[in-house]
């Protein structure tokens, strides 16, 4: 069992990573970390003695006056080395540093002389230290204006904002689950390597390269498909994958869904479309008793859409780590759907007498051995 701490625990990769870690509690044990820590010495210093590692997110990316970024992210660090030689706690640190190292700028230069610090403190008491040096993040539940370009596009088109692409260049990302696995994959190669004295950089690769304009049109093209024609993208390349899926997470899904279907009707009957996409997956049929709930689980990975063809049903969603549910009715008279964003726990549930009729796509054939189905109530 390995007692990590993540400083800036409820920021964006800090947010994933805690909730990541969350899913092996036979492997980690989290110890809670506030920001206010860092206004209280003893809380901090509390906090250091329970952690065999702890992964150093906090800091500020972005700010009117750079000046200030510099400072603060100096003085964060400073004041997690204080805290652990005034209580003489020994952790492996991992600090999460930034390609912008090697930029003429004060971010960069806080995110440089800040990974130095710690190096020293390292080899001064020979503790372990890993310096990740890591590109743009992208992902789920970012900050638009804040944390990186992909948020900022997908929150202006979901709320029907004009994106202004400034520098057409290069973007080199990583996707926040990918570089969350290779943080764990770090923190567990280095608690078994039992090593000390260690100061090591960590490069960490990004994983899909796109210019601007090419993102943008991606993105562009998700609003007017999915937004007008409830059509899925072509989801068989990863990061189209993870893109859709951050996208999809910016959706108000309070208003948006459920997403009423074209019920086509005739002296035949009635046919309608329910799932309209560019890639395969698994399309799957499930009726429902009366008062019988289905779900309460989540995915990391998966998008999945539910959609009634006959029935009352209840749709039920909530985001990990928080309390806010999102709760939909709908009835097979009019045939709607509502799709399940990665990280929210969800679940049907037959509020009407006859039995639910329900379709069910999932972007990935079901694998209960798989990994991406975790259990937790709505």
């Amino acid at each position: 069992m390995i007692r990590v701490g993540i400083t800036g625990q409820s920021g964006f990769v800090g947010t994933h990573l805690y909730n990541t870690l969350g899913l092996y509690p036979d492997k980690f044990e989290r110890i809670p970390f506030e920001d206010a820590f860092f206004s209280t010495p003893g809380k901090l210093g509390e906090f250091v003695q329970q952690c065999d590692t702890i992964v150093h997110l906090a800091a500020m990316n972005r700010h009117n006056d750079p000046q200030m970024i510099y400072e603060i992210n100096l003085r964060l660090v400073k004041q997690l080395i204080t805290a652990c030689e005034s209580t003489g706690s020994a952790p492996h640190i991992l600090f999460s540093s930034s390609t912008q190292e090697e930029r003429d700028n004060l971010y960069g230069k806080s995110k440089r002389e800040g990974r130095e610090l710690l190096e020293q403190w390292a080899l001064k008491n020979n503790e372990q230290f890993s310096g990740l040096v890591i590109p743009n993040v992208f992902g789920p539940f970012g900050h638009p204006y804040y944390n990186s370009v992909v948020a900022t596009f997908c929150h202006q088109l979901t709320h029907n904002e004009t994106p202004k692409i400034e520098v057409d260049g290069d973007l080199k990302l990583i996707y926040v689950g990918e570089l969350v696995n290779e943080i764990i994959e770090h923190i567990e190669a280095m608690q078994n390597e039992k090593k000390t004295g260690i100061a090591d950089m960590v490069p960490i690769a990004h994983t899909s390269t796109i210019k601007v304009s090419a993102l943008f049109q991606k993105l562009q093209d998700f609003k007017t498909n999915y937004f007008e024609k409830g059509i899925i993208p072509c989801l068989d390349i990863p990061f189209e994958r993870n893109l859709f899926n951050t996208f999809l997470c910016y959706i108000d899904h309070s208003t948006f869904f459920p997403f009423y279907l074209k019920l086509n009707t005739d002296n035949r009957g009635s046919f309608v479309e329910t799932v309209k996409l560019n890639s395969g997956g698994q399309v799957s049929f499930s009726t429902t008793k009366p008062d019988i709930t289905r779900g309460n689980h989540f995915h990391i990975r998966k998008a999945e859409r539910f959609a009634v063809i006959k029935g009352k049903a209840r749709i039920e969603l909530r985001r990990i780590g928080t309390d806010k549910v999102l709760s939909f009715e709908l009835d097979g008279t009019q045939p709607s759907f509502v799709d399940m964003p990665v990280w929210y726990t969800h679940n049907i549930t037959n509020i009407g007498e006859d039995e639910l009729y329900t379709i069910f796509w999932i972007n990935e054939h079901y694998n209960p051995e798989d990994g991406d189905t975790w259990f937790e109530k709505v």
